[in-house]
């Protein structure tokens, strides 16, 4: 059976209680990418989020951003690779602050936006974040677009990582996600993307915007909190996934075989 890892990004709001909107998605992901503060998120937010994460049982990641939050992270900023450094390990600390008030351990980091997608394409930026979770802890597991400089990056340090696909966005023929600034950037229709994520998982393969077969691994699969109609489009790709012989578990418990 082919096995796979469904994550979401959450708690990318602010103020109190806010994070109850998007708490119904916890009963279908295995992997919750919580915001650190810098493009979405404050300490209440974080904190309830885990709080929700953990009472579903599902597995806790910091998710670092650029400090943009106008353009919620999703502006290229240019950044110097220590600079990237800094500001990884200043969040990452911040939700392992929060871990260490309910005695939970922090499975993963996944990068947030622009720094994600750079991070992608630039070695050192990418080689600088990785070092960033490999000082925290070598435990730890990285999350990075499959098959891109992130994810060698953390391969080439010691670090677990994670090769990660998209459920709702399309790809160019190098492998990296269409710019949100196209109009085709993201995929709206969710039989497409179910043919999508079955395709990836147990073929190994996702067709471009150039109708080029791109090869790439598939360890976990992002699903967006805050699309329209989340919670159905998460439920639908759960239960496809599982009628197609995957089997969906956090990372946490089978990443001995990543």
């Amino acid at each position: 059976m082919y096995k796979v890892d469904l994550n979401c990004d959450l708690g990318e709001s602010f103020g109190i209680h806010k994070v109850q909107e998007q708490s119904d998605i916890l009963t279908y992901i295995t992997s919750a990418n919580i915001a650190c503060g810098f493009h979405s998120g404050d300490a209440s937010v974080m904190r309830e989020t885990v709080e929700l994460a953990i009472e579903n049982n599902v597995k806790i990641g910091a998710h670092p951003g650029l400090p943009d939050l106008v353009g919620f992270g999703r502006r290229e900023m240019s950044v110097t690779p220590q600079e990237a450094y800094d500001m990884v390990v200043y969040q990452i600390g911040a939700l392992q602050g929060v871990l260490t008030t309910f005695n939970e351990p922090m499975q993963h980091v996944k990068p947030h936006g622009a720094l994600y997608n750079m991070a992608a394409k630039n070695t050192e930026l990418a080689q600088a974040i990785a070092q960033a979770v490999y000082d925290i802890s070598p435990e730890l597991v990285l999350f990075g677009l499959s098959e891109s400089e992130l994810t060698k990056a953390g391969e080439n340090i010691g670090l677990q990582t994670a090769h990660e696909v998209f459920a709702d966005r399309t790809y160019q023929s190098d492998g990296t996600l269409t710019a949100r600034t196209q109009g085709d950037a993201l995929i709206t229709d969710p039989d497409y993307a179910i043919e999508q994520v079955v395709k990836m998982v147990k073929e190994s393969t996702v067709m471009s915007q150039q109708l080029i077969e791109i090869p790439l691994r598939a360890h976990t699969i992002c699903i967006h909190g805050d699309g329209e109609k989340a919670l159905t489009f998460t439920k639908n790709i759960k239960k496809a996934l599982e009628q197609n012989d995957v089997s969906v578990k956090a990372i946490q418990d089978w990443k001995e075989s990543l």
